[in-house]
């Protein structure tokens, strides 16, 4: 029997996503009322509303466009109803120059561990996720395509063109004759026939080989001094062949993204970087835009379960601003940092293996902040990265890849 929490907690959330003037004022009531505990819900909405955040080659704006089709109401139990109702049909979508559409909220799988991933991606995707983000790095792929495999057919009802699927080349296999390789392994595991976007993941390389951390018998790892131009004009022929529809970049900076544009015959699609209130990246935002990239943001809760958090560190969810915006919202302090992510037009990816959590991430299509409460946002920018690889040298702690001619923090953005 459904309980009291469930038609609160779960369907009243989902219902709001439509936007208040889909859901009946007799809904309405009855979702708040003590009687929607009631054993069987005549709640079945096919409902299909798709709202395109549009970006033209010039990076500027180009409105939303969306379409909804008919609802209905049939007899459904409480399982039946987080089958069918499909909350990725308001999730909004940039486009990248490519043409294709890439949902602005995706699931990120970083430091979800094997045994605990295939369920998240299973949820993820059963209550309207349809953008997953992979890497071969994160040794959860195999783990992932078990959940592909039972989610993703017509027969199932998630056809593999309905989901946008992102990977990424690992630094040890920047060499041009190990990126297809490569690639095909990663598919080999997602069990898929082809990527929606392939990332080179650094464009620092690593000593070429099967080990991720390639060390010295002094525990020094080993790095490659591969020209990340010559990886790029590799991973252009992974287009060729139809294998990924889209290519593109993670932790590049601006004058990197312009090297690599200077030689492409396939445009780089997407820079993928940490973003947060903490570290706003306006200015790299604004170099992709110019130059016809979208940007996403990984991190955007600020990564809080890292092994190496320090314990003096700020803390993004705990900030005042952001849990002030949620309670005037009665939204979490997470949606908020999403919300002002996707406002502003920027992919976001944020891991979670809890399905409360992954839904909720989800909830942030029904409110907009205001202008004043964007900047407010923004102005929280501290340029504080969470994400910096770190080791201790003569008691110091200091970036680990800084010393490598590629590494792209040394830059200003």
């Amino acid at each position: 029997m459904p309980s009291t929490g469930f038609w609160r907690g779960v369907l009243m959330p989902v219902f709001k996503l439509f936007s208040p003037g889909l859901l009946p004022r007799s809904l309405n009531s009855f979702f708040r009322s003590s009687r929607s505990a009631a054993p069987l819900c005549c709640i079945h909405l096919v409902l299909r509303k798709q709202e395109v955040h549009q970006t033209g080659s010039d990076g500027r704006g180009r409105g939303e466009r969306s379409c909804l089709c008919e609802w209905s109401w049939e007899l459904a139990t409480e399982k039946d109803i987080l089958a069918q109702v499909t909350m990725a049909s308001v999730c909004k979508c940039a486009i990248l120059h490519t043409g294709q559409n890439m949902p602005l909220l995706g699931l990120g799988t970083w430091k979800s561990a094997p045994g605990q991933v295939k369920d998240a991606v299973l949820y993820a995707l059963s209550v309207g996720y349809r953008h997953i983000d992979c890497a071969a790095i994160y040794s959860n792929e195999a783990e992932i395509g078990e959940a592909f495999s039972e989610s993703i057919s017509p027969e199932k009802g998630i056809k593999r063109e309905e989901v946008f699927v992102t990977s990424k080349l690992w630094n040890t296999k920047h060499h041009p004759e190990d990126v297809e390789p490569s690639l095909r392994k990663t598919l080999k595991d997602l069990q898929l026939d082809y990527l929606d976007l392939y990332l080179m993941h650094w464009p620092h390389a690593f000593q070429r080989g099967d080990v991720f951390f390639p060390k010295s018998p002094e525990g020094v790892l080993l790095y490659d001094f591969v020209d990340y131009k010559d990886t790029w004009r590799a991973m252009e022929q992974l287009v060729e062949k139809g294998l990924v529809k889209a290519i593109g970049l993670s932790n590049f900076n601006s004058r990197q993204i312009d090297d690599i544009i200077s030689i492409a015959t396939v445009k780089p699609a997407v820079l993928q970087v940490e973003s947060h209130p903490y570290l706003v990246q306006s200015e790299l935002l604004a170099h992709c835009q110019k130059r016809g990239l979208v940007m996403t943001a990984y991190s955007p809760l600020g990564s809080s379960d890292r092994a190496w958090k320090h314990p003096e560190e700020p803390t993004l969810l705990q900030d005042p601003d952001v849990q002030a915006l949620a309670t005037q919202y009665d939204k979490s302090p997470a949606q908020i940092l999403l919300r002002w992510q996707v406002q502003r037009g920027v992919v976001t990816v944020p891991k979670s293996i809890t399905p409360a959590r992954i839904l909720e991430n989800l909830q942030v299509f029904d409110f907009s902040l205001t202008e004043e409460q964007m900047k407010q946002m923004c102005s929280l920018n501290k340029k504080w990265r969470y994400i910096v690889p770190m080791i201790t040298v003569q008691g110091k702690s200091v970036p680990r890849d800084a010393g490598h001619p590629y590494y792209p923090f040394n830059d200003p953005y």
